[in-house]
């Protein structure tokens, strides 16, 4: 295993955590909200969760009696994923997106949640993502918007020598859609900043939906394999 590899073992307990806080409660119900209206998980299908982490969002897809492979490069935070799964048909696979173990075209829909910021060459990732989905099937791909005020935090913290923000690239609806071979649409959700009450979240989180905002931190792309 590389350093790379090794990005992520020691988070497990803390990016759980960070959902159970008042603020970090809200992001997850509107990320999660935004991903499943993008990617429609219908029962039975064969959903593949690359990137999965700790199956934070996993659960969510898992609920829409689906059947989830987890691939992750991180085996501490796939362990976490199993540990919460594994009473749903939910199959943990420890590899690297940018060379995904599966044969082409075996998925009903790919989802792919705040992976690809950590993955140099992109474009060849969402590649992989397509190559193994379905013809007709979906592909949902969700990075932090390099528009939003979030981004810019982090940016900042990385430029003070954080080992994990230092290895992101943050992307736009525009660059994250470039990824992709095809035409796509990308929404964003995350108005509200990390310091505002969860009645101040809400509200910002409204106005912004109301009105289209393209700056939310959590930008999510979809898109059909031709």
């Amino acid at each position: 295993m590389t350093k790379k590899d090794a990005l992520f073992d020691v988070w497990p307990d803390k990016y759980d955590q960070w959902f159970t806080t008042s603020i970090g409660s809200l992001v997850k119900k509107y990320e999660s909200e935004l991903i499943l209206g993008l990617l429609k998980p219908g029962a039975g299908e064969i959903v593949l969760d690359a990137g999965c982490g700790t199956g934070v969002f996993t659960m969510d897809i898992l609920s829409a009696e689906t059947q989830v492979v987890g691939l992750d490069i991180s085996f501490p935070m796939l362990r976490r994923a199993w540990e919460k799964a594994r009473r749903y048909p939910f199959y943990p696979v420890w590899g690297d997106i940018s060379k995904l173990p599966f044969r082409e075209g075996i998925f009903d829909k790919v989802v792919s949640v705040t992976a690809i910021e950590f993955i140099q060459d992109a474009q060849s990732a969402v590649a992989e993502l397509f190559r193994v989905t379905k013809k007709g099937g979906v592909i949902v791909v969700a990075n932090l918007n390099s528009l939003s005020p979030w981004a810019a935090r982090r940016t900042e913290t990385a430029n003070q020598g954080d080992s994990i923000f230092c290895k992101a690239r943050f992307r736009s609806p525009d660059d994250l859609r470039s990824l992709a071979p095809v035409g796509g649409v990308v929404n964003t959700a995350i108005h509200f900043l990390k310091e505002d009450t969860p009645e101040k979240a809400i509200e910002t989180e409204n106005e912004g939906r109301i009105k289209g905002w393209d700056t939310g931190a959590f930008a999510v792309a979809r898109w059909v394999k031709p």
